[in-house]
């Protein structure tokens, strides 16, 4: 039985990369009928917290990486003084004050990384150093070997010691990880063979970079999974370009479901260079995934926000939403946008774009939105053939060009030059708001 592990620390919410580090672990997992165990390490008390922690399973189960079983190291501590204990039994590990320090014996390590391949490690290089890294000489000149700390003097167990006894108890055969962890991985090995236990398969995944080559920062992308969430983007579009960080399902494909993947996922197919995280890639997946989504499902994620932003009540008509975001769902990168794009359609006092004003509602169109309006109120049925039809017999009537008024009437009902088809766009506002506006603003032209 194939089994991994993602093992987060609740000192800070479930950031991009871990999300990508769980994605590969859980898709490995699937990939070969194994298990995905999910270990919350909340050994530092000062720093764990129970928001974190929440936030963590949270974005888990939003990204569908749904865990077999779930460990907290903190309920622990008695199995790592057990083993700490039987080490210094063995005569492996002694005492300095309450700490336990394991005795390092100088030796090569190779390890065969399923990423890289071999990677070598001399345990003579991991000497004591001083406050300035600088190496400590004893009387003979030589730097002594720097001991690995297993127990703390305040008798919590360290990370290093925590993970080897997780993962032997565990039974995990993969550790996959990220690149940072590589200089962890020989003091690891050293536990491992101090407790008689073999060592996991290994895979270090590259780093997260920005696009100029730069460390991601939060400008760049480097936001919590939930500030994606908060930002308006689908869980399966952000999972789908988490898996083109590091890897590919080939073909140029880009857009791929996670059962999809599975079938195509293999660890050694991981790219060894850094991947680069693009903000304007993420959105335009997710915009695909917009557009494909079902309404239903589109209208149920939005409410949420129109609500927040106080653009309905609780008694809303659902059928007005629905029909808004089938209007504009071709034209959203995020779920935000649709508040930014359809406020209109919520709200009286929209903003007018400065421009558009200037360039659209300068010159007067009292007459035209009046007979306009007129003909508007008419109109029977008020469907988008008809509105269309009224509005293309009046600009004919006037010697006009439809181009002259599509646009000073779109900013008068809206308050933007750019958006769906106009006669959709009248038909979702209604007869009387449409009228009602236009209105408006051949009042605010003579005014």
């Amino acid at each position: 039985m194939i089994k991994v592990r993602f093992a987060p620390s609740p000192t800070g919410f479930l950031h991009i990369g871990g999300a990508r580090t769980a994605l590969f672990n859980w898709m490995y997992a699937k990939s070969v009928q194994g298990e995905f165990i999910l270990r919350i390490e909340d050994t530092d008390r000062q720093r764990s917290k129970k928001e974190y922690e929440e936030e963590i399973l949270d974005s888990l189960a939003w990204l569908g990486l749904d865990w077999d079983e779930l460990y907290y190291q903190s309920r622990r501590f008695d199995l790592y003084r057990g083993h700490a204990q039987k080490l210094l039994d063995e005569g492996k590990a002694y005492k300095e004050g309450e700490a336990v320090l394991l005795k390092m014996i100088p030796q090569g390590i190779k390890v065969y990384d399923l990423i890289r391949g071999e990677i070598s490690f001399d345990t003579s290089n991991f000497v004591v150093c001083d406050d300035k890294g600088e190496p400590v000489l004893d009387k003979d000149g030589k730097p002594p070997l720097k001991d690995e700390v297993l127990i703390k003097d305040d008798g919590s167990p360290v990370y290093n010691f925590c993970c080897v006894v997780d993962d032997a108890l565990m039974g995990i055969t993969h550790v996959i990880r990220g690149e940072d962890h590589i200089s962890n991985t020989p003091r690891q090995i050293v536990i491992y063979q101090a407790l008689g236990v073999k060592p996991p398969k290994f895979a270090h995944l590259p780093l997260i970079m920005d696009e100029g080559g730069g460390r991601l920062s939060k400008r760049t992308g480097a936001a919590a999974v939930s500030d994606y969430r908060k930002q308006g983007f689908l869980p399966e579009a952000l999972v789908n370009y988490l898996m083109l960080l590091g890897w590919a399902p080939g073909d140029n494909q880009e857009m791929i479901s996670l059962a999809a993947a599975i079938k195509k996922f293999s660890i050694k197919k991981i790219n060894k260079a850094a991947a680069a995280f693009s903000l304007d890639k993420l959105k335009w997946l997710n915009s695909q995934y917009i557009r494909q989504a079902d309404t239903e499902r589109l209208a149920d994620l939005i409410i949420p926000f129109l609500k927040e932003k106080k653009y309905i009540q609780e008694d809303f008509d659902r059928q007005k939403i629905k029909n808004s975001v089938d209007l504009f769902k071709r034209r959203m990168d995020t779920l935000l946008d649709f508040l930014q794009r359809a406020d209109f359609v919520f709200i009286d006092d929209f903003q007018i774009d400065p421009q558009a004003l200037e360039e659209h509602l300068s010159k007067n169109r009292e007459k035209e939105f009046r007979l306009l309006s007129e003909r508007f109120s008419k109109a029977e049925p008020f469907d988008a053939a008809t509105t269309e039809k009224v509005f293309r017999e009046l600009v004919t009537e006037l010697g006009m060009e439809a181009s002259e008024l599509v646009h000073p009437v779109r900013v008068a009902l809206t308050g933007k030059d750019i958006g769906p088809g106009l006669f959709e766009t009248i038909v979702l506002l209604g007869k009387e708001k449409t009228i009602e506006r236009l209105k408006k603003a051949f009042k605010a032209e003579k005014g």
